[in-house]
Parts: structure tokens; sequence; C-alpha cells
């Protein structure tokens, strides 16, 4: 299947699920890094899902219902002395060809064309934005259709998030889109590997990232977000991102850094000791942390809730705990009262894809969101025991022996039909493995 046929499919998909709705579609902004400078631009993950179209100041309606253009781009029109500055667009006549779409015409004219594609609808689906102004484009043309709706007795008389028709589409990839994630997480494993050769005491954080994302950019990559690189007690910080610390004899390094690939991401967490040996705290809260991981991924396979894989990663860690006297207590009671959030205060995982916290729905009311061949997750149980880490209430005191040390191993899982396959089993993560 080619790529042009795998948008098309989407839309298609798309056009059934919203039957006789008009759905729009905004592009991103450019984002100002300072001043003047931009950063580079990454499309909407939704706009891109269904158009393959990388350019900004565009809009993308899909109107199922119109004769003649069930699909519709409006885009920047070529400009040869702002191409000069700002690189080539692809423009009308190449939006239209390229891209499939059945019309295509200036940004410049969607007031004046968007009510053609509105007025036969029954609903209008939008998802409301940070783009403060086309919110009110839209609201805008909705209540003049509004207005004259006692008249016509026709158009849209509501308006609903896209996102929850398109989300659940997006949750379960294709097998062209995990060929994007496998080579994603390839990357990623790739640089993990090398960080794992190169790291020694003496290093600063910084170059252990230079190191990785040399690799993502050799294989035509990016960083899916900003790299991790957490030394000694920064491993405890779970957003560290300074990655400024000279690494000192007997420090973990927690990595936690994935690869972006033709969009689709990798999210890989790796934690190993920089002298090549885990000291005895060390070694124990790992050993800890990848039973936890390993007892969570064998929990990741069809049909079980979403919510399982966490709920058995969390009582492993707090049956650890217990038993190394860092916790006290009724195992339940302390589940269930969360007791154990100073030492592990996150999920367990998170949805993976177009975007690195990906969308769709994690539980719909008191029902879980059951696992589905096709979902990509990741797996991801840490323990932090910060160097400053405060007494709670009725738990033991924490003693100095155990403070800086903070590990968390990461994977990405795909739900198979048969279970589960570890997109991301090629960094190495037993104890045996890691020490030297």
């Amino acid at each position: 299947m080619t790529i042009s046929t795998e948008y098309k499919q989407r839309r298609k998909q798309l056009m059934t699920k919203i039957g006789n709705g008009t759905a729009i579609f905004r592009s991103a902004p450019m984002a100002v890094m300072h001043n003047d400078v931009e950063y580079a631009y990454r499309q909407d993950s939704d706009f891109f899902y269904l158009t393959g179209f990388n350019e900004p100041e565009a809009v993308a309606v899909i109107a199922p219902h119109h004769e003649k253009h069930k699909f519709v781009l409006f885009v920047q029109p070529k400009d040869q002395a702002k191409e000069t500055w700002t690189g080539y667009r692809a423009g009308v006549e190449i939006a239209k060809e390229k891209y499939g779409a059945d019309a295509a015409f200036s940004i410049n004219e969607l007031n004046k064309k968007l009510p053609e594609y509105l007025k036969g609808a029954d609903k209008i689906y939008y998802r409301l934005g940070r783009d403060r102004h086309f919110n009110e484009t839209i609201l805008r043309h909705w209540q003049n259709l509004m207005r004259v709706h006692p008249k016509t007795g026709t158009g849209p008389i509501a308006i609903q998030d896209a996102g929850t028709v398109l989300h659940p589409m997006r949750l379960l990839k294709s097998t062209a889109e995990l060929e994007q994630m496998r080579k994603a997480a390839d990357i990623a494993v790739d640089a993990h590997n090398h960080a794992m050769k190169f790291a020694q005491v003496g290093q600063f954080e910084y170059q252990i990232q230079a190191e990785m994302e040399y690799i993502f950019s050799r294989h035509g990559a990016t960083p899916a977000y900003p790299s991790i690189v957490a030394s000694g007690a920064n491993s405890c910080i779970l957003h560290y991102i300074e990655n400024n610390r000279q690494m000192q004899e007997n420090d973990l390094l927690l990595i936690d850094a994935g690869a972006a690939y033709n969009y689709y991401n990798s999210d890989i967490t790796r934690t190993f000791p920089i002298s090549g040996k885990f000291t005895p705290e060390q070694k124990v809260i790992y050993e800890l942390v990848l039973r936890a991981q390993q007892a969570a991924i064998s929990e990741v396979k069809p049909g079980n809730p979403y919510k399982q894989f966490h709920d058995t990663a969390v009582r492993v860690l707090v049956e650890g705990l217990i038993d190394l006297k860092l916790l006290k207590g009724n195992i339940d009671e302390i589940i269930e009262k969360e007791k154990y959030k100073h030492l592990y205060m996150h999920r367990t995982g998170h949805w993976l894809g177009l975007d690195v916290h990906d969308v769709g729905v994690y539980q719909w009311g008191e029902n879980p969101q059951n696992l589905q061949p096709g979902q990509v997750l990741t797996v991801e149980p840490g323990i932090y025991i910060g160097p400053n880490i405060k007494s709670v209430e009725g738990q033991p005191e924490v003693y100095d022996r155990w403070r800086g040390i903070g590990v968390r191993i990461e994977d990405d899982v795909l739900v198979t039909a048969e279970g589960n396959e570890v997109l991301t089993a090629g960094v190495p993560k037993l104890v045996e493995e890691l020490e030297n």
C-alpha cells in the first residue's frame, strides 16, 4: 500500500464515521523560539494523519455529503519572494495533485468557500484549539448558518470535538504506521546501546545526549522529546532536561530518550551504573523495578483492561518496598490510599504513536479501555528516592543509604493478537548485561 493510499483510506474511514457531517482540521502554527527565530516546523498530528501535508497556514475539510468535493485543502499560494526566505510551498495545484484533494484553494479564500461545505452538513466536527482566532472563525460560520436554520431547516445544529471520532482511529496502528514505529524504535535502540558503551565517569551528561542525538540525525530522525540524561540524584527528577552535570563514580545514569521518525515516536528509558557495577542499594532497587516492569509487560495482551499492567507494576513495587522496609503496612491499604506515591508518583505507561503521549481514551467512566491488537503503549515503572525526600506520616524514615537513587525502565510495547511484542527489546536491561 502506498502512503497516499493510506491517507485516502483514513479519510474514507473518517467519512463513514461522520456521516452527513463536515470535519475541519487546522494545521499547526509556526512556533517562535525567541524574537523572530522560529522552531523547525512540526505539523499538527491529526492534520498530518489525514493528509500527509506538512506546511503551516492550511486547513483540511472533510465533507462526505458534498456532491463533488469530499476532501478539500486550503493552503498557502505560491509566492516566489516569500519562498526564497522560508522554503518552497506546494501551492494550490500541487496540493490537489500530490495530496489527493478533490479541490484546493488559497487559504485566503477560506471564509468565502467554507460555507459551501458546511451548509449541507448536520454537524460540524472541529476541535477547539489554541488558535483562538481560528476558533472564532469556525464559530462565526456556525452561528451564521444557525441564524438561517429556522427558515431552511438545514445546516449544522451542533459542533462536536473531531477527536472523539478521529482519535479512536489513531489508537489502532496500521501496518504502515507500525513500520515507521519500528524504525523509530530501532534508531533509539542504536542510540541507547551506543550511550551505554560511551558513558564513563568524568563525562558530562550533555556529552551523552550529543552522542545519542547524533545517531538520531544520522538516521534521519529527531529527538521525540527533550532527552533526559540524568546522573546521580538527577535521576530522581522525572523530567530533568538540564543535562549539565559531570558524572561521578558510583553514579546511576538514567537516560530517557526516543527518536521521532517520519512523525512516529519511540520512547525508551534505561538506568545503568556508570562505573560498571551497581552498589548494593542501587542493585536491589533496580532489580525491583525490573521485576515490576516484566510483570507489567506480561499483562499487555488483548482483552486486558488498560489499567491492569499499571496495577500489576504497583503491587510488585509495593511488595518489594515493604520487604526493603521503605514502606510498611497492609499491601492493599497502601495501594488503595496511594501511600507509595512519595516513591513512585506516575502511571506505568501511556499510548504512543504520532504523539509521544498519544491520543486515545484510557477509561470510559467506570468502564476500562480494553487492550486491542494494533495499540502501542509504553511500560515504564520506576522508583525515585530523592536526596531531600521527606518522611511520610505512618511510613518508615528513609535512611541516607537509599537517598539519591532513581531508577526507571521503559519499553515500547505493541499489543498483538497473541499477546505483545516489545519493540525496544534490543536495549539490555538485565543486571548481568549492565555490569562489567
